[in-house]
This record gives C-alpha cells, sequence and structure tokens, in this order.
C-alpha cells in the first residue's frame, strides 16, 4: 500500500503511563534512537513522587517528554505534538499540554471502567467516547489485547506478557517517523541477553508494533525528521548526572588524584553513585555509607588523605552534611559538594526539579562558612561545570558546591564530547618537605591564592593538627582569641572572594552589550531563557540574556552589565533567590520571575513575561 511521507522540522512527543508501563525506557529508547540519527533533541523525564503510587491513579503516572528537531533545540517543548497515553489517568494529567489538532494514541485497554475511576472521570464517562477529544487526531489501539496476541505462543504468564506492551507502542512510533530498531534490539540483547524468553517476547512484541503500522491501512503517513546542522564533533546522548560522574572522572585523570565518593542515596542524586562505581578501571572508589554524615565525613577523609573527595546529595542531605561541610571549610581542604536541587521543604517534591536551594548553599551553615558555588546550566554542561568545580577546589584549597537540579540531572541532549587534549590541566602540588627558613610545618602559610598547603599526612616532618576548633593563623594552631577569629574569618572569605580573579569574566549569551532589558539566570532555566530571548530579539527587541555558571564569587565584570541595562529580569524554579543576592551586592531593582511547581520554566511564559516589561 502506498503511504506518503512527510517532513517535519520540529515535534515533541510525552509518553505518559501507569509507573509499571515502562514509559521512561520507552522515552529512552526512542531518544537514543534519535541521538544516532543525528537530530537535535532535548528531553524531560516526569516521575510519580511514591515509588509505587496505585496504579491507574492520576499520582502514578510516570511520563518522558522528549522534543527532536533538525533545528538547535534548548528545551523540551512547551507543548507536545503527540501524546501517547496507557490509561485514563495518563490522558487527564497531559491532556492540557497537548497542542490542538495534535495526536493522542492511546490503549484503549486502559479505558476500561475501573481505570476511569481511579482517574476520577465522572461515573459513566469515557473521554474515548464522550466526543470531548473531537478537536485533536485519535490514534485508538488495544495495545494490551496485541501484545497478548503477538505473544500467544509464549509459555509465560500474563502479567510478564503485559510488561511488553510498552515494546508495542515503541514499535508502532519507530515506523511512524521511519525508524529502524537495530538500536533497541541491541539493548534489548545486552539487557536479557542470559533470559531467552524475555528478550524473545520483547522483540517480538516491538516487531509487532512496528508492522501493525505498517499493515494497518488507516494510517497513510509516515513522518521524518531530518539530521540537526550542528557543529562538527563527536557526539553521544548524555543525561545530566552521567555528565557529572564523567566530569569527575576526567577531573581526577587530570589532577592525579584518586577519586573517592562517600555518599548516601536520595533522589535525584544518585545516579551519580551508580554510574561512577562502573568505572572501578579509572581507581575510582564509591562507599555508599550508612547515613548523610558518614558519608561527606568519609569524603573529608578521603581528601585530608590526598584523594579527590566528593559527596552528593540533594536538599534534605545537604541539610545534614551542614556541620561537616564547616568543618571542611575550617580545615581549607579540596571537597566537591554535589547538590541535585528537588522540591523542598523536607521531603518536599522528591522527584520534581526546583531550584531552591541556593540560599542553603550561600548560607546554609553555621557561623561565617563561605563556599564557592559552581552552577550547571543543561545536561551536558554538567561535565565542563563540575570539571570546573574540582579545578577551583583543589587549586584554592576549599570546598566547591556544585548544583543541578532534577530537570538538569535526568533530562538528556546531545553531548560533543571533548578529548583528553582539550581539557584544561588541573596542577596539583603536594608539599613534601619543609620550606626555605621554615624550621617548622606552618600549615596556614598561605600563597598567592590565599590557599595554605596539602601535606599528606604521614609526610616527616610535616605532621600538623587538624580539626574544627578556629585555627591560629600561620601555625595552625587552636586558638580563641578574638583578634585572630576574626583575622581568620576575614581570610576564608577574602579566599573564596579572590577566587574571581580566576575564572572568567562573564558574557553574554546572546543580545546587545547595552539595552532594554538584560535576562539573568542560573541553573536549568538555561534554554527557556535563551529561546524566548531569541524569539524577542525576532522581533527586533534589545534583550539580552545572561547565564551565571559561577555563583559565588560571581565574575568581577557582572556588576558592570547589569548597570548597562535599564531593566534585569531574573527568570528561577523558586520564590526568588538569587534576585536577593543581585539586589544585595549590585544595589539593582531586578524584577524576578518565580514559577514553583515542580516544572520547568517554559518558553511562553517567559515572552509574555518579556512583553510585559517591553509594554510597561
Amino acid at each position: 500500500m502506498a503511504r506518503k511521507q512527510e517532513v517535519l522540522n520540529d515535534v515533541v512527543i510525552k509518553f505518559a503511563g501507569d509507573s509499571g508501563d515502562g514509559m521512561q525506557l520507552t522515552g529512552t529508547q526512542f531518544t537514543n534512537n534519535t541521538a544516532l540519527l543525528g537530530i537535535d533533541l532535548s528531553t524531560f523525564p516526569d516521575f510519580p513522587a511514591e515509588i509505587r503510587a496505585p496504579q491507574g491513579t492520576i499520582p502514578g503516572v510516570s511520563g518522558f517528554q522528549l522534543r527532536f528537531s533538525s533545528d538547535r533545540v534548548f528545551t523540551p517543548g512547551d507543548a507536545c505534538d503527540v501524546l501517547v497515553a496507557m490509561n485514563a489517568a495518563a490522558l487527564k494529567t497531559n491532556l492540557t499540554a497537548l497542542k490542538k489538532g495534535g495526536k493522542i494514541i492511546v490503549n484503549t485497554d486502559g479505558f476500561d471502567g475501573k481505570n476511569l475511576r481511579l482517574a476520577n472521570y465522572p461515573e459513566g464517562e469515557n473521554p474515548l467516547e464522550n466526543g470531548s477529544l473531537e478537536n485533536y487526531d485519535v490514534i485508538k489501539m488495544d495495545v494490551t489485547k496485541m501484545t497478548r496476541e503477538s505473544l500467544k505462543d509464549f509459555t509465560m504468564g500474563m502479567k510478564e506478557k503485559d510488561r511488553a506492551k510498552n515494546m508495542f507502542v515503541l514499535g508502532f512510533l519507530y515506523w511512524m517517523y521511519n525508524r529502524d530498531m537495530d538500536n533497541t534490539i541491541t539493548f534489548l540483547k545486552e539487557k536479557f541477553g542470559k533470559k531467552p524468553d524475555i528478550f524473545d517476547s520483547n522483540v517480538k512484541v516491538l516487531q509487532a508494533g512496528y508492522n501493525y503500522g505498517d499493515t494497518t491501512e488507516t494510517f497513510t503517513t509516515t513522518y521524518r525528521v531530518e539530521k540537526a546542522k550542528m557543529q562538527a564533533g563527536s557526539y553521544r546522548s548524555v543525561m545530566g548526572n552521567q555528565a557529572a560522574a564523567l566530569g569527575l572522572i576526567a577531573a581526577s585523570q587530570k589532577s592525579g588524584l584518586p577519586l573517592f565518593l562517600g555518599t548516601y542515596p536520595i533522589t535525584p542524586a544518585s545516579d551519580i553513585l551508580h554510574e561512577l562505581s562502573k568505572y572501578k578501571n579509572f581507581g575510582i572508589r564509591t562507599f555508599q555509607a550508612e547515613d548523610e554524615i558518614a558519608a561527606i565525613s568519609s569524603a573529608i577523609g578521603a581528601a585530608y588523605g590526598g584523594s579527590l573527595g566528593v559527596t552528593t546529595s540533594s536538599g534534605p542531605g545537604i541539610a545534614l552534611k551542614g556541620e561537616a561541610m564547616g568543618l571542611a571549610v575550617m580545615l581549607e581542604i579540596p571537597l566537591i559538594i554535589v547538590n541535585i536541587q528537588r522540591g523542598g521543604p523536607s521531603t518536599g517534591l522528591p522527584t520534581k526539579t526546583e531550584q531552591s536551594d541556593l540560599m542553603q548553599a550561600y548560607y546554609g551553615r553555621n557561623g561565617e562558612c563561605p563556599m564557592p558555588i559552581v552552577s550547571a546550566s543543561t545536561p551536558a554542561d554538567c561535565f565542563d561545570a563540575i570539571y570546573e568545580a574540582v579545578r577551583i577546589s583543589v587549586q584554592h584549597m576549599t570546598p566547591v558546591m556544585f548544583l543541578s537540579d532534577g530537570y538538569i540531572a535526568n533530562g538528556a541532549e546531545p553531548w560533543r564530547y571533548p578529548t583528553s587534549d582539550q581539557l584544561v590541566p588541573i596542577p596539583v602540588k603536594f608539599k613534601t618537605e619543609l620550606g626555605h627558613g621554615e624550621e617548622k610545618y606552618l600549615p596556614y602559610l598561605r600563597d598567592e591564592k590565599l590557599a595554605r598547603p596539602w601535606a599528606l599526612p604521614g609526610t616527616p616532618g610535616l605532621e600538623h593538627r587538624i580539626g574544627g576548633l578556629e585555627k591560629q593563623n600561620i601555625t595552625g594552631n587552636v586558638n580563641y582569641e578574638p583578634e585572630n577569629h576574626q583575622l581568620m574569618v576575614k581570610i576564608r572569605q577574602e579566599k573564596v572572594d579572590k577566587i574571581a580573579d580566576y575564572i572568567p569574566e562573564q558574557n553574554l549569551d546572546s543580545g546587545p552589550d547595552k539595552g532594554k532589558i538584560l535576562v539573568l539566570g542560573w541553573g536549568s532555566t538555561y534554554g527557556a531563557i535563551k529561546s524566548a530571548v531569541a524569539e524577542m530579539q525576532g522581533k527586533g527587541h534589545a534583550i539580552s540574556h545572561a547565564h551565571l555558571r559561577y555563583v559565588r564569587p560571581f565574575p568581577k565584570n557582572l556588576g558592570d552589565i547589569i548597570k548597562s541595562f535599564d531593566k534585569v529580569l531574573i527568570p528561577e524554579i523558586n520564590n526568588g533567590q538569587l534576585i536577593k543576592i543581585i539586589r544585595d551586592q549590585y544595589l539593582v531593582d531586578a524584577k524576578g520571575y518565580n514559577k514553583i511547581m515542580g516544572v520547568p520554566i517554559t518558553k511562553t511564559e517567559l515572552v509574555i513575561r518579556l512583553e510585559e516589561m517591553i509594554n510597561s
């Protein structure tokens, strides 16, 4: 049967179903398939907060949004072109995010009386039958029935057969978007190669979904998205936590320091532990401690012993690590504290994104306890940002806080990865002997960076005291004198401030050097800001975008940039945190745009806000 093929420029698909329907796996496989074709993409996985929410309910809906395009993309899209809804709850949760006229691929088995009740539809109401979807292109498929039919010759239980229904949908989408299935078959072989029944059943259902599209006469069109025009180089699809782990490994290799991760599992940071544990061939040591305090304490011990000490967590765990972070600041040793932010306070929204730990990173420790802060902006940027955090930490002898969030950590994008020779060296020099004129070791004698020497324990002649009590300047002895304490507080602050001399000046991401509005952002708002500013620039508005990697200290020229614009807008996924710091340091009447819903800010929202500012 002859079918036409339509070339599309940009597509947004949302996979949604019960948390047991395999939507994350389906989305990830379609993402990997897309990346292999050289098409630009951005993803947004959306997990339920409960480990096992009641099946069929709205709180149990798991989603995975993927945008892919022949142009560069910076967000996973504001609205979807295609919604895959495996049950009634998935449709109800995501329908408002679907464009009018968009496609809905539904598993009709997920719309029986039980599923409709669980999704809180009125008794007797079925959205597939009441005309409420007449503005959409609805593709009805009994995925469950066709999955079971394709596996009728397999001696498996019905429950085991139903687990493969996500493969039917994936196969159908591969047909719809003119893809081959090789990469997914390879993945299934690697995952289930030792379980031939599971491997064969998944491949069988994948092929059945593809063939269903290919042989059903009602489907008259397939679609294709061309390869994106991207900078030449070698690319791979990478998630934020993967990139952070690889950045730590690269920094370990470039600095010559063995990497030790002391951590305690917490969403959404745990994947860094999982990823690093795979790289024992690089001398990586991972330690899952009994709690957050033990985790950071082990990393401090490793750093004291000459390793690259790292600890990872999210907001609640960072709170527990607070006293030990103060110890690391007092000791003035390198340490990387990774905070993958999520919604709070307390347990809050464990699987939802937020940027609400900036104040915690700045001030969330007892006493005067300054610490540099480096922030990542995209999944791929996690590699460069955490690499830079390590460089600052070991060269300035200070703990550094690295900030990411759930949106970045779980999102994916193409990454043009560097070769080893393209990475900035991270030279590390341990003190091995007494210096000229030094009769005994002076552990707080500083260099031009105000960094103290790093002497490994056990080095003859370099014995010294460590601990949380205030140190005497130069000698490192315990000292309670008021003048000495003020001096040491000032020195520790000056050391952090002085890092501004060793980091790049702030650049504008886009727009003129002077203009009407500067949009100043940090972290995961990058894509939405970049896209919104580009749209406004296309309309002729003098709007510029600056995005911060170095959040403490700020680049030295940031104040001059801010003063070059009539108005400053600071979008954040919190209740206004960076804006307080900017107002304090630069005395500027910056305006905020704040969204605290556990989801990213969209391009459309920012465009509306910028138009309001232009017209006010």
